[in-house]
């Protein structure tokens, strides 16, 4: 099976790498912006310098995609900085041009990652399936664009009935790998890495705060599912338990500090737009109003079951951050070797380090 991935040296995308070595048989086509380097997992697939935001990509792609059994689209620009291309030209427009793609090159499958954050908001403890409106969380930017994405694929599948088309919705996704990288995306540099689940670290979280975590692996392991059953549809994906304010403290660091969320929220914009932290309050807003999601047709059609329990996984995730793991891929790139003080002097003051979610 020849199976093309965009987004492929992502974190979805590494750990897919993984997964598909172990499948003969299958060959593994990768479109990235930046090539990673040649050590597993990313050795065992073949590579495409692709960028999708450049003026090329339209004419390059339905190249790549010629001949392919499968595509699987991971490809989003979930924070970006604030010097890279604007979001909506990777997430929309790009994956405008890989449904087209997919169309030209008439690929017969595809499997395309979404997320929970596409679904309406729920009452607080309620499990969504698969059937819940997806019309997305107001306030975050994430949120919105995936149930864009949702739109457009649903409009495809519609007029592209020769193509097997999954969509598949996970909550927070976690693995050791990426903890740079999260911590790029939601750390101050003010905070000294090794700080990071420590005992004696206060945590203000907000009463209600709850979140469903799943690894990688079990992603990735879902995806190979869809691809071998050529499965059809949609597919939640979280891993037990569903974690309270109290589980996520502890996890990532020692005591709770209540705090209200407006409070936080309010808080976060300021600090922001100085470029002190990274993390528009969007994000805060999601990760209080996105739903948890049933994960029954997943088990059920796909006899998918996580091999990582939810506080494993996330467990797993907050090391990678203090240790500032990554691998030899652009997007997982570990930490740098420069000292509290120099990350301190990189504060570009008055400048937000990532685009706004609003």
């Amino acid at each position: 099976m020849k199976v093309v991935v965009t987004g492929a040296s992502g974190s979805i995308g590494t750990a897919f790498l993984r997964a598909a070595a172990r499948r003969p048989g299958w060959e593994v086509v990768g479109l990235a912006r930046r090539i990673p380097d040649a050590r597993p997992p990313y050795d065992g697939a073949q590579w495409i310098d692709c960028d999708l935001d450049s003026d090329t990509a339209p004419d390059v792609v339905p190249k790549v995609f010629a001949g392919a059994d499968a595509v699987v689209h991971l490809a989003w620009a979930i924070h970006p900085g604030a010097d890279e291309p604007p979001r909506n030209r990777t997430n929309i427009e790009g994956s405008q041009e890989i449904l087209a793609a997919v169309a030209e090159a008439g690929v017969p499958q595809l499997v395309c990652a979404s997320s929970v954050a596409a679904y309406t908001p729920a009452p607080r403890w309620t499990r969504v399936d698969e059937d819940w409106p997806r019309t997305g969380v107001p306030g975050s930017a994430y949120s919105r664009d995936k149930a864009r994405l949702e739109r457009l694929v649903e409009l495809f599948a519609r007029q592209h009935p020769d193509v097997r088309v999954a969509v598949f919705r996970p909550c927070a996704v976690a693995q050791y790998d990426s903890g740079a990288q999260l911590a790029r995306w939601t750390l101050s540099p003010l905070l000294p890495a090794a700080l990071i689940g420590n005992r004696l670290l206060p945590v203000p979280l907000w009463s209600g705060l709850r979140a469903q975590v799943v690894h990688a692996d079990d992603v990735a392991d879902a995806i190979c599912r869809m691809l071998d059953q050529r499965a059809e549809g949609a597919f939640n994906l979280a891993a037990e338990p569903i974690l309270g304010v109290n589980d996520l403290a502890e996890l990532f660091g020692g005591f709770r500090v209540p705090v209200p969320r407006r409070l936080v929220t309010t808080l976060a914009l300021p600090t922001w737009r100085l470029g002190l932290q990274p993390m528009h309050p969007g994000w805060l807003t999601l990760a209080d109003k996105a739903p948890l999601v049933d994960t029954t047709r997943a088990r059920a059609h796909l006899g998918w079951e996580p091999r990582h329990d939810a506080k494993e996984a996330l467990a797993e995730l907050v090391a990678g951050m203090r240790d500032g793991s990554g691998t030899g891929s652009g997007p997982l790139a570990p930490r740098g070797a420069e000292s509290w003080l120099e990350r301190l002097a990189g504060i570009r003051l008055g400048r937000p380090s990532r685009q706004t979610q609003a």
